[in-house]
């Protein structure tokens, strides 16, 4: 909850065409699959208050770039940013949670894909599901070269 403020006022300095989210997406059998019996946490079941996106996040995104995901990282994200540095030259600036789970592996899945792109990650703008594992991810992210904050290479 703490980083909201700041996420929204990140999303509002970018035009709505650019920005996208993705939601972890899971079902009522998550803990009979292979994360949920490695991360045994019920969480982001699909309908659940705690699956949706907080209105005021949800209000400055436009729907068809709302994208569900089933793991960590998100191809489809992938498949879309690609698609638009194709027809341009763009930076990617990720936010949101959890910074060593779901951030840190759309991260490195788009450094993987666009190696020339800028990648960089807003670490006020994330939170871990601890402090030190955010700064360890944030640690994990320079070494793979996404800045942290642009302009941090």
């Amino acid at each position: 909850q703490g980083i909201v403020p700041s996420v929204i006022e990140k999303i509002k300095a970018y035009d709505r065409e650019n920005v996208f989210a993705t939601m972890d997406t899971h079902y009522d059998n998550y803990l009979e699959t292979q994360e949920g019996r490695l991360l045994p946490v019920k969480h982001c079941i699909k309908d659940t208050e705690g699956w949706k996106l907080r209105d005021e996040i949800a209000s400055l995104i436009k729907g068809e770039n709302v994208i569900q995901k089933p793991s960590f990282g998100s191809t489809e994200l992938v498949r879309r940013i690609q698609a638009i540095a194709e027809k341009e030259e763009i930076e990617v600036l990720l936010v949101g949670l959890c910074t060593d789970i779901c951030v840190v592996s759309n991260a490195l899945l788009l450094k993987a894909a666009l190696p020339e792109v800028p990648i960089a990650v807003d670490p006020s703008c994330c939170a871990g599901v601890s402090v030190k594992k955010h700064e360890a991810a944030l640690e994990t992210l320079r070494s793979c070269q996404v800045q942290i904050n642009f302009g941090e290479l």
